[in-house]
């Protein structure tokens, strides 16, 4: 028997989680890999594993502690030849990387925005800030602020001056709570942002008591962060929303046809495994709509893949996994990988890595209903497909009206990387493959 450090593993590209539920105490016996605590992400719970079978000696965190990877959380004793020293050894030096403050941060986990690159102009002079850090100098006199790349961008989107932001990490270093909790104060005193639209005036709410029993609820981490996501988009983005209708008459005649087989593979055959292979192949012929734009370099980003999210209603709140190489899968392996990503949102498996990487979304309220509605870009997406509930309409055939199952579509589009004409040569193409699918095969 020996005693064992438990720390926090890799996390999977997140800066760090928040402890939701303490799963074992002081004298339980455990075995390797079995959850010790549950841990939020920023848009996942996942389980921290024993790294040996043993007995627990204590467990240090508790709900509520946010951790970054190689915190010690507890100790145990691990049983002989249950631990790995390898591991154990990597743990012990986990700490290492918090350098003195001088030093460059660690890169976030995020890439949706450019590392401070070299621009083609002249090289600045040594006392020039860097690009991400002059605005944020000039205005407090030169004044050095700590903070990594994606903290840094949620700052500017948000026209936080961080120079004002208290941080509250290890040795003052700003996080992203940190941004939005000053953004949301600013707001509330009426003082507001700077820029990129947050300085818009705060909402004040009135003392609902007066007018009956209510009861206060904390939002969840998922519902935090989708609602700052959505804001952020909709003030950074100018939205446009194109409509159009698609004939899926043949296309729900043959998708029937293959429930049988469906059944028979496990899989159940809905009707986005189409719509992911037909949006991949009009983003193919138009791959503006899966571009990104750097305003910060005045760039296109051209993504030479085709990875697709799919919008995920939960009971703890919106989550958007993605399916990779959507253009090289056949649809029933798009309907399988839907179905297991589907099933990993519901009981809150889902990792980073299944989140993250999309360059088009398509968000379906067909199951529910409705008839057309205006999504919001997911950005740095410059594109977002919305499905409503199908219906039997007359549609003119030339000499006679026919019953015909029509489709409602929905593409908002960033303004700023797309036109309307092409936004609507998107849909006309997108109605023209799902109404026959041998499009496809041209």
């Amino acid at each position: 028997m020996s005693e064992q450090e438990i720390r926090v593993p890799e996390l999977g590209g997140a800066d760090e989680v928040e402890v939701v539920e303490v799963l074992v105490k002081a004298g339980d016996k455990v075995n390797a890999e079995d959850p010790l605590l549950e841990v939020e992400s920023d848009k996942a719970t996942v389980e921290l594993p024993a790294p040996a079978s043993g007995t627990i000696q204590r467990i240090d965190a508790k709900v509520g502690d946010k951790l970054k990877e190689g915190d010690l959380v507890g100790t145990m004793t691990a049983e002989e030849g249950g631990g790995d020293e390898e591991a154990a050894a990597e743990a012990e030096e986990a700490p290492e990387p918090e350098q003195p403050e001088q030093e460059a941060p660690e890169p976030e986990p995020e890439k949706t925005e450019p590392e401070k690159k070299p621009s083609p102009q002249p090289q600045p002079e040594p006392s020039t800030p860097p690009p991400a850090e002059t605005g944020e100098a000039a205005a407090s006199g030169g004044a050095q602020v700590h903070a990594g790349p994606a903290v840094r961008k949620i700052a500017r989107e948000f026209g936080a001056d961080l120079t004002q932001v208290q941080g509250s990490g290890p040795k003052g270093r700003i996080l992203k709570e940190d941004v939005q909790d000053w953004v949301k104060r600013q707001l509330q005193s009426g003082g507001g942002a700077p820029a990129s639209g947050a300085g818009i005036p705060g909402v004040e709410l009135p003392d609902f008591t007066k007018f009956g029993e209510i009861e206060r609820q904390p939002m969840n981490k998922i519902q935090k962060l989708t609602a700052t996501g959505m804001q952020r988009s909709w003030l950074n983005v100018p939205h446009v929303t194109q409509f159009e209708k698609a004939d899926i008459t043949d296309l729900e005649a043959f998708r029937k046809g293959h429930k049988a087989e469906g059944e028979s593979r496990g899989v159940k055959m809905t009707l986005l495994p189409f719509l992911m292979k037909a949006c991949a192949y009009v983003l193919q012929a138009y791959p503006q709509f899966k571009a990104s734009l750097d305003m910060q370099n005045q760039e296109f980003i051209h993504k030479h893949y085709c990875h697709i999210g799919m919008a995920v209603d939960t009971p703890n709140g919106l989550v958007v996994p993605v399916i990779r190489d959507v253009d090289q899968k056949s649809i029933w392996q798009l309907a399988e990988e839907a179905q297991t990503l589907s099933g990993k949102a519901r009981d809150k498996k889902l990792t980073n890595d299944d989140m993250s990487g999309a360059c088009f979304t398509i968000t379906s309220l067909g199951g529910i209903g409705g008839t057309a509605f205006t999504p919001i870009v997911n950005t740095p997406e410059v594109a977002i497909l919305g499905v409503s509930k199908a219906a039997t309409e007359p549609v003119w055939d030339g000499s006679a009206f026919q019953p015909r199952l029509m489709l409602p579509l929905s593409l908002s589009y960033d303004h700023r990387a797309i036109n309307g004409a092409d936004a609507a040569r998107f849909t006309t193409l997108l109605s023209r493959v799902l109404g026959d699918l041998r499009e496809l095969v041209m």
